[in-house]
C-alpha cells in the first residue's frame, strides 16, 4: 500500500477525510518525509499500519501481519437502511471508496460488497444512527441464525438480526425497547435480503 492510498483508506475508515500532516503525526515522521515518500511512490511498512491502526483507533492489518489488500466498493452515500420502523433512500448516486481489506469480515475479491448509512436506534448498541454499514451481497446463501442482515420487506428496508426456523423467519432487534416479530412461511417470498452487515464504521467522536 503506497501512502497516498493510506490517506483514503484511513479517510474512508473515518468518514472525514485527513491530510499528510496528520498521517505524519500518526506515523512519528515529519509531513514533508510523507510529502517525499508520496512523491516517490513509497510502501507502507506493516509496522507503519499497526501505529496509524493505534493512532486514528481503525483496522488495518489482518491477522497475519501483512493483508492489506485494498478494497474499492461502491459506497451510496444517500442510501439509509433502517435500524427501526423502515425506510430508505435510492439513489443513483455512488462513490468508489477504498477500505483495507482486513476491515471486512470473510473478505474476498469473488464477492460484492456496497456501503450505505444506518439511521434509527433498534440496533443499539450495536449499530448506532449515522453508523456506516458494509454489505456483502446476498448470493443465495442460507440464512446464518443470529447475523446482521439488511433486508426489504413490505417495500421498506431494515437492518435487524435474522434467524430462520422451519415455519418462520425471527427478526431481532438488538435494543431490548423493541420487541421480536416473525415473518410466516406463507410470507417468505416478499422478504427480499439485500445482504449480510459484515462491517460496521463508526462515525468520529
Amino acid at each position: 500500500m503506497k501512502l497516498d492510498e493510506l490517506i483514503s483508506v484511513i479517510s474512508s475508515a473515518l468518514g472525514s477525510q485527513i491530510n499528510q500532516s496528520m498521517l505524519a503525526e500518526s506515523l512519528g515522521i515529519t509531513r514533508q518525509t510523507v510529502s517525499n515518500r508520496i512523491k516517490n511512490d513509497s510502501e507502507v511498512t506493516v509496522t507503519e499500519l499497526k501505529k496509524a491502526e493505534d493512532f486514528f483507533k481503525i483496522k488495518l492489518v489482518g491477522e497475519n501481519n501483512s493483508d492489506y489488500e485494498i478494497a474499492y466498493i461502491d459506497y451510496y452515500t444517500d442510501v439509509f437502511a433502517s435500524c427501526g420502523n423502515g425506510s430508505i433512500v435510492f439513489s443513483s448516486e455512488k462513490k468508489k471508496l477504498p477500505l483495507a481489506a482486513s476491515m471486512i469480515k470473510g473478505y474476498s475479491k469473488n464477492k460484492l460488497y456496497s456501503m450505505i448509512n444506518a439511521t434509527g436506534n433498534s440496533m443499539s448498541p450495536t449499530i448506532e444512527n449515522g453508523d456506516k454499514l458494509i454489505v456483502e451481497h446476498w448470493n443465495g446463501d442460507q440464512i446464518q441464525d443470529n447475523k446482521i442482515y439488511v433486508f426489504c420487506y413490505n417495500n421498506e428496508f431494515f437492518v435487524k438480526r435474522l434467524s430462520k426456523n422451519i415455519d418462520e423467519i425471527i427478526i431481532k432487534s438488538d435494543n431490548p425497547e423493541y420487541r421480536v416479530r416473525t415473518i410466516s412461511s406463507k410470507s417468505f417470498s416478499d422478504l427480499i435480503l439485500v445482504g449480510k452487515i459484515v462491517a460496521i464504521i463508526k462515525p468520529l467522536d
